[in-house]
């Protein structure tokens, strides 16, 4: 399995937030997206971080795993946070850096920013790592289920989305494999200039799209042999149904947002 990036896998543990019904996981992940910008405070951004660190232990995902398939993401959150330091001119200068002034304001700002954007990504994650590819397909088609009075073509959005994000892994194993290579043959992506390096990469494009092409084939070879016509009249395997810990949950995750939203004013 591919470390470097978890968007896409799916890790089995049988955990109570595997367990729970996909459209509650997927609307608890939409809102708390929405009311995190909401977040102003100590209190608001400490309840919002405890909610998704709380779900990272219930899922019984390998925490070190976790943490290695974020490992491209601590890069932007670092970078996001400098940027914040020497571009924001709020509150009073705390010290210097390079003959540049580091201020109150911009230390306060970059932090809240990183939290923020590592508490969306560790939250979003957590849907693709305790929810099958099926199950997601199933959640957004029912969740969009009112939009087909209006002829919408809600199965195949839904399918379209699971299959892209099942392929995420699977091109960035083909992506390494194809790197590993380039490099056994004397390809070097990491030194020399950077005009060299864009070149570089271009010789491993063009076999991962021939790799990409060829498994879309194979897949839609796949569906039509066994029979697939799109939704209509599609039965299902297995019904999604609300039970008591996915109102759980949901009550949970009120709680806790309305709590942040009251302590809003507090300084």
């Amino acid at each position: 399995m591919n470390n470097l990036l978890i968007v896409g896998q799916y890790v089995p543990t049988n955990s109570i937030v595997h367990r729970m019904d996909p459209r509650v996981k997927m609307l608890i992940i939409f809102f708390y997206v929405i009311f995190i910008f909401f977040a102003n405070n100590v209190i608001s951004y400490g309840l919002f971080t405890l909610f998704a660190l709380g779900s990272t232990i219930l899922t019984k995902v390998p925490r070190r795993f976790i943490a290695k398939g974020l490992t491209p993401v601590w890069f932007l959150i670092v970078f996001t946070f400098i940027l914040h330091l020497f571009v924001t001119r709020e509150g009073f200068v705390l010290f210097h850096v390079f003959g540049l002034p580091i201020y109150s304001g911009a230390l306060e700002q970059g932090a809240v920013i990183s939290l923020r954007f590592f508490l969306l990504i560790l939250l979003t994650s957590l849907l693709t790592l305790t929810t099958t590819p099926i199950e997601i397909t199933d959640a957004v088609e029912s969740l969009l289920g009112p939009l087909r009075r209006f002829k919408f073509p809600v199965h195949e959005l839904a399918l379209m989305m699971s299959i892209s994000l099942r392929f995420i892994p699977t091109l960035l194993q083909e992506t390494e494999k194809i790197s590993n290579a380039q490099a056994s043959r004397g390809v070097d992506f990491r030194t020399g200039p950077f005009r060299e390096r864009v070149r570089a990469v271009i010789p491993l494009l063009v076999p991962l799209f021939v790799s990409a092409f060829k498994r879309a084939e194979e897949l839609a070879m796949a569906m039509e042999a066994r029979g697939y016509r799109g939704g209509e009249g599609r039965t299902k395997l297995r019904e999604l149904r609300v039970v008591k810990r996915d109102v759980a949950a949901l009550v949970c995750f009120i709680v806790i947002t309305a709590a942040a939203l009251i302590t809003r004013d507090y300084s």
